[in-house]
């Protein structure tokens, strides 16, 4: 059975086909694999080398990818359902095959492993542009990039062989006229008389600084590159001399956006408020809260997640300055609620549970009866609100049905 590409189009008669997505379980325990049978027919619907969908799975699963293209079997460890992965496939698809402008799946990859980028022309409507290159997948494009239009297929390797032959014969092979130079034109772009002028090398100051430059950004993007695949441990540690180097030279007051920019570069933007707690915050954080409360944003504005970092941060900070803040935990949690940091159902989700992943049980419980006084107003002030629009809603309806009546 065939689904549409783009599965957010519903037309019927919709072009673009693909087969669904059938999967295998196979083994047992910790050999555990999912076969994905038909991945070569669904990546040649995809113009796509049937590689790249099953190693986004992997890395969207965290799972293991292994490829047998001489078998045709592509799997990922572990045991996935079909629907599961079809609805992966088309996160993959809105990545890395619709075209930005025109939604089609026309497009083809321009990979250029020197300069570390990857990127999309469109066939339908001649849009061109540049692939987010932080997608795990994307390092792996970068060194495996595509052989052909067509994934390698044969018929594109029959294609190419015809046209070498017909170019073969066109060009006169084994005639008489081959060894009689006169016959043919000279290229218009080569001109005898400047052979040495075009292929020399400039060897200014200013071409030399040029090629420099371009040797050391091509070393720095194969260092962003190879970093993604450290441990997250690692990638931690980076951002965090990154930031740390940033408040040493005097200029994180300004740098909020490049430090958003390294951790996402690094998939580290859910723990980025834990580690500027413990750079940017000590015992004056009421200040530094109004001081840095866009670096915080940048990381916390509709991410649960990272919110519930900064509560460990806020945590470990505590523990540092343990005598002036233990007193002040409650109107220190109001300043973040304020400053928009953190939201209510994070703070409730906190305050349910004492944990000692950041603090000893001991501090945590302390912090935690500090906090109960701010929590409980918090959830009253919540109730309030709520019986408000509720007795708005009644007073509407009431206007609806006088309304109604007269």
């Amino acid at each position: 059975m065939s689904v549409n590409v783009n599965r957010s189009v519903s037309d019927q008669f919709y072009r673009y086909k693909m087969p669904r997505l059938i999967a295998k379980v196979e083994g047992k325990g910790n050999g555990i694999k999912t076969v994905i049978v038909n991945m070569v027919d669904v990546a040649k619907a995809l113009n796509r080398p049937p590689t790249y969908p099953t190693k986004f799975f992997g890395c969207e699963l965290g799972a293991q990818t292994q490829f047998d293209t001489k078998n045709d079997r592509y799997i990922v460890n572990g045991s996935h359902e079909a629907n599961k992965l079809q609805d992966m496939l088309d996160g993959f698809i809105r990545k890395f095959v619709l075209c930005t402008e025109c939604d089609n799946p026309e497009t083809e990859l321009h990979v250029n492993p020197k300069k570390q980028t990857i990127g999309t022309s469109c066939k339908a409507c001649g849009n061109r542009g540049m692939l987010d290159t932080r997608h795990k997948l994307c390092t792996f494009i970068l060194k495996n990039p595509p052989e052909s239009n067509d994934s390698g297929s044969a018929s594109a390797k029959k294609e190419k062989e015809k046209k070498n032959r017909k170019k073969d014969k066109e060009n006169g092979s084994g005639s008489g006229e081959a060894g009689n130079q006169k016959n043919f034109d000279a290229p218009e772009a080569v001109d005898g008389d400047d052979d040495d002028e075009d292929w020399a090398e400039e060897t200014t100051e200013e071409a030399q600084r040029r090629r420099m430059e371009e040797i050391s950004d091509h070393a720095k993007n194969l260092t962003l590159s190879e970093d993604l695949e450290k441990p997250l441990e690692e990638r931690v540690n980076l951002f965090y001399n990154f930031v740390k180097q940033k408040k040493e030279s005097g200029t994180i007051d300004a740098a909020d956006k490049e430090i958003l920019a390294e951790a996402e570069r690094l998939d580290v933007k859910a723990m980025g408020p834990l580690i500027l707690s413990e750079l940017l915050f000590n015992e004056n954080i009421r200040d530094q809260i109004k001081k840095y409360k866009r670096h915080f944003l940048r990381f916390c504005h509709n991410n649960k997640k990272a919110q519930k970092y900064l509560l460990g941060g806020f945590e470990c900070v505590v523990k540092l300055h343990q005598v002036q803040l233990l007193p002040r935990v409650p109107i220190i949690l109001k300043d973040l609620y304020d400053a928009d940091l953190l939201e209510e159902d994070v703070i409730f989700a906190w305050a349910e549970k004492v944990s000692k992943k950041y603090v000893s049980k001991e501090l945590a419980k302390e912090i935690h009866a500090k906090a109960a006084p701010f929590v409980k107003w918090l959830k009253e002030a919540e109730e309030e609100s709520e019986g408000s629009e509720e007795e708005e809603e009644e007073d509407d309806e009431n206007v609806e049905v006088t309304e109604r009546l007269r």
